[in-house]
């Protein structure tokens, strides 16, 4: 049998001793729907790292960016986040009763709040971030590695566009996104 006839039409390999289930062609020829689908499967597996430690993928975004930037006002880190400002406290609740994050008056401004990580939150950080770079990996097993990589570019090309396209359209600069 040749290769293309043991391929599915979108080209994956069916599961040992299985068809593939068949997928609509004209959906398989849309990115939008194929980076869809692919999403929610690495999204699943990154919510599964981050579940194993009681947190959820906001929580975990939060104290990477710290773990990023260092700390930041609050409504800095909500906006880099691209999260909603009033969610960003809910997010910030749970991990501070963790005692991951702590919070304190901003010097320059008293009515804002600066945010960083504790000594236990950096350490939790770079367990999550381990636990989430191997899901990855095993997302992102059928590939190799030049091929992750150039996904992995292209990807942020498309986000780096948007997030220009979003910041001039509101007249923000974007690297405070």
């Amino acid at each position: 049998m040749s290769e293309t006839t043991e391929r599915g039409p979108d080209g994956a390999a069916p599961a040992r001793g299985e068809d593939p289930v068949p997928r609509p062609p004209g959906l398989l020829a849309l990115p939008s729907y194929l980076v869809g689908h692919a999403a929610r499967i690495g999204h699943d597996a990154l919510v599964g790292a981050v579940g194993r430690y009681g947190l959820r993928l906001p929580h975990f975004a939060t104290l990477t960016a710290l773990a990023d930037f260092g700390p930041l006002p609050q409504h800095v880190l909500a906006d880099r986040l691209g999260f909603q400002r009033s969610h960003l406290g809910a997010y910030l609740d749970v991990v501070e009763e963790r005692g991951l994050v702590h919070r304190a008056r901003d010097k320059a401004d008293r009515r804002r709040q600066v945010v960083g990580l504790t000594e236990e939150g950096a350490a939790l950080q770079r367990r999550l971030l381990a636990g989430a770079r191997e899901s990855q990996d095993v997302f992102l097993a059928a590939l190799a590695p030049a091929e992750r990589d150039t996904l992995t570019g292209l990807l942020r090309r498309l986000l780096d566009a948007d997030d220009r396209s979003r910041g001039a359209a509101v007249g923000t600069r974007t690297e405070a996104r």
